[in-house]
């Protein structure tokens, strides 16, 4: 097997392969992000069946948490928050900043001298 039959082998992989994932995992930031820009949707991390499962597993723990948090009796513990699953190939998601009670009364108040 010539080495140029080899690389056409290994570039027909699906994404979704062993040996594509260990490609991309090999990879810096900045070609992950170089083929981020470039929307080569077969460098991409997962196939896009397992991105909608991840979704919605996502959706699902956030409904979840949803109907449990506004259900929790007053006085008892809120359940936290759940982390969406991560993908291969992605960096985590930063925390999201929570709003403080001093940033809630100014929203509050911009929200209430717009009338309606």
């Amino acid at each position: 097997m010539t080495a140029r039959r080899l690389r056409v082998l290994i570039q027909r992989l699906p994404p979704e392969s062993a040996t594509m994932t260990a490609i991309r995992n090999a990879m810096t930031d900045e070609e992950l992000a170089e083929q981020a820009d470039k929307g080569q949707p077969e460098k991409a991390p997962w196939s896009q069946a397992e991105q909608l499962l991840a979704v919605i597993a996502d959706r699902v723990a956030g409904l979840t948490y949803a109907y449990t948090a506004a259900n929790t009796e007053k006085g008892k513990k809120k359940p936290t928050v759940p982390e969406p699953i991560r993908r291969p190939g992605g960096k985590q998601a930063k925390p999201k900043q929570k709003l403080t009670a001093e940033q809630a009364n100014v929203l509050f108040e911009m929200l209430r001298e717009r009338p309606l």
